[in-house]
């Protein structure tokens, strides 16, 4: 497939030609990070992005799906891994196989989380909880069990690009510099629910919810008109990650050149699985257990590793 539109004879100067099924994100500087949670999203920073179009929704199992039967596209957790990549791995781990939320039918230690993840052979996109699942009904779900090379090739087919951890973050505001959540200062105003959350006590006792995907939009838009931003599925972003901020945000007026520069550069070369930023929170996140249901809110993720609550969105820089 060609590239995506370019852009040509623009009558608006501050508004690139329109994008199908994408919002313009008008961009602009905002305070990134937050000090009052979990250390990674420290310190607070002055960031900014330029403008950019940003899909509306996570791309769903149906998007995936046609990227897939036009290119014959395998996913990395669909191939069993190189045993030479993996030195002293068990047999049975280099197998075709993702990481899947299992939940147990009693209270926990939350501080092993193996209680609730398994590594299930035949898991992957198509099949999000083991060979015996499958997607039928679920084609406006977010795809999931998808790895950052799977997510890189849909954007690369799309003519589209992945977001940095900085443009993640001022989209998922809406324009709302400085709130905790994506749609305010308080978690559910008024007793509504505005994302895919864990509600009840994790990992076991679902006291109202999904306790899964969950059809995309079937949430409140943000003030940019985006849904899904927070809970429903982690995303990827491109940036690696590190333990805090280290002031690297894109400038105001960044250019598609240095945003892949900043993607390029690894600032650990001796870690032995490199880790992006994912953002945004996922229907397992919860208040007794993890609070990442926020714009701020980050984590790293590794790049050869996919689950049943992570997806991705995608990006045109103008």
């Amino acid at each position: 497939m060609t590239a995506g539109p370019r852009m040509r004879d623009n009558p608006h100067p501050f508004r690139p030609q329109k994008h199908e099924g994408m919002l313009w994100i008008p961009g602009g500087r905002f305070a990134m990070g937050s000090d009052r949670h979990y250390p990674e999203e420290a310190p607070v920073q002055h960031a900014g992005v330029g403008g950019f179009w940003m899909d509306r929704t996570p791309v769903t199992n149906a998007q995936f799906g046609r990227f897939v039967e036009e290119t014959g596209y395998v996913t990395f957790c669909e191939l069993p891994p190189d045993a030479d990549l993996y030195p002293g791995a068990l047999a049975d781990m280099l197998q075709a196989a993702s990481v899947v939320f299992v939940r147990p039918q009693q209270p926990v230690d939350l501080d092993d989380h193996y209680q609730w993840w398994r590594f299930v052979p035949g898991a992957n996109w198509r099949h999000p909880y083991g060979p015996d699942s499958g997607i039928d009904g679920k084609e406006d779900h977010p795809a999931v069990h998808i790895a950052f090379a799977d997510a890189q090739a849909y954007a690369d087919w799309a003519g589209k690009q992945l977001p940095g951890e900085a443009e993640w973050e001022f989209a998922a505001r809406g324009g709302l510099d400085g709130a905790e959540y994506a749609w305010g200062d308080q978690f559910t105003p008024g007793g509504k629910l505005f994302a895919n959350t864990w509600h009840g006590d994790f990992p076991w006792r679902i006291a109202e919810g999904f306790g899964d995907t969950s059809p995309v939009g079937t949430f409140p838009p943000n003030g940019y008109g985006l849904v899904d931003m927070i809970g429903n599925v982690w995303e990827w972003t491109t940036d690696w990650y590190s333990a805090r901020h280290e002031g690297k945000s894109e400038g105001c007026c960044a250019t598609a050149q240095e945003a892949k520069k900043r993607a390029s550069i690894h600032p650990n070369d001796a870690a032995k699985i490199p880790r992006r930023v994912m953002k945004g929170g996922s229907f397992l996140c919860a208040p007794n257990y993890c609070r990442r249901y926020r714009p701020a809110a980050r984590m790293a993720q590794p790049v050869d590793t996919s689950t049943c609550h992570l997806g991705f969105r995608c990006i045109v820089r103008s």
